[in-house]
């Protein structure tokens, strides 16, 4: 039978190559209009592919200095510790526990059967993991654990995260290790970046203060940089209906995400060829979730907008 279908593919692909070359050749271009759009469309291809490369050798220098930055922080810490104890000095190490349930973006493969092919589809939902810190006494670390395995940039997060809390919480956590525990059914990968920053960075603070109890009907996303900034983050339906489907009536989104885009495609001709465009069309976030997914919103710009929602 596939023998058959394969012999069937063959002539078909022989009987439409002899067509489009005998009667479905394109008209010459008479006018200049038509060949200047070509010109145009393929100088913007051959820009775009510049960029490209640009950006791979950017993200690559990125990723070298990240683990350069981390090293650097290890060695410092270590350090402070090792003159600290020397000189008696190193603080009391602090004790503590707090968790909270974070939306995340699973991916998954979906497999179709078109005849004799096989296609695979992407398709993107939320999800809630858990997310935990213990602070305990130690030597100053900062340590990850996930199950399953999910990446690796959370410690970077977790670095920044721990920063930002104890600058909060006004002590220092020299004496102190921070461990974090992130928890899901399956892999995600799309959580492998900062965009549980701000969450972690507000666990640690509600570890610190033992008489800070925080509210699980709220969760939230978003990015936090050294000066407890709330940045944005990508997923935000998907991550509004987690929270909904988990039974949490709040969530808290980084101000940067106030807005939705939605893209119309249109098509226009150009000569011989066919132009597909999309055009953006940019929607309320917070009208549209609450409308659409049924679970409040509130954005927020700093860790102490978050406090504020979450305590």
């Amino acid at each position: 039978m596939v023998k058959k279908i394969l012999t069937f593919l063959l002539i078909l692909s022989l009987v439409l190559n002899a067509y489009f070359v005998w009667f479905a050749q394109p008209q010459p271009l008479g006018a200049g209009e038509s060949a200047e759009q070509i010109r145009e469309m393929q100088a913007r291809i051959n820009s775009l592919e510049e960029e490209n490369e640009a950006l791979k050798v950017q993200v690559l220098l990125n990723n070298q200095s990240l683990q350069s930055y981390a090293s650097q922080i290890e060695f410092y810490r270590n350090r402070v510790v090792e003159l600290e104890t020397t000189f008696q000095a190193c603080p009391v190490g602090q004790e503590g526990f707090a968790t909270l349930q974070a939306p995340a973006v699973v991916q998954r493969i979906e497999e179709g059967e078109n005849g004799p092919f096989v296609s695979e589809t992407v398709i993107e939902e939320g999800a809630l993991i858990d997310v935990s810190v213990e602070v305990r006494p130690g030597k100053g670390r900062v340590l990850v654990q996930t199950t399953p395995l999910m990446g690796v940039v959370f410690q970077d997060a977790a670095n920044t995260a721990v920063f930002v809390a104890q600058d909060q919480a006004n002590m220092s956590l020299t004496g102190t290790d921070t461990i974090f525990s992130i928890t899901a059914e399956e892999p995600i990968p799309a959580v492998d970046g900062p965009s549980a920053g701000a969450l972690m960075t507000l666990l640690t603070i509600a570890a610190l203060d033992n008489d800070t109890e925080l509210n699980d009907s709220v969760t939230l996303t978003g990015t936090i940089d050294s000066e407890g900034n709330v940045g944005p983050i990508s997923g935000v339906i998907e991550k509004s209906e987690a929270a909904k489907a988990g039974g949490k009536t709040l969530i808290l989104l980084p101000r940067e995400n106030d807005q939705l885009v939605s893209y119309t495609y249109v098509q226009r001709d150009a000569g011989p060829f066919t132009i597909v465009e999309r055009k953006p069309e940019f929607i309320d976030t917070e009208e549209f979730i609450e409308e659409n997914v049924g679970i409040d919103v509130e954005f927020v710009d700093t860790i102490e907008d978050v406090v504020r929602y979450a305590v």
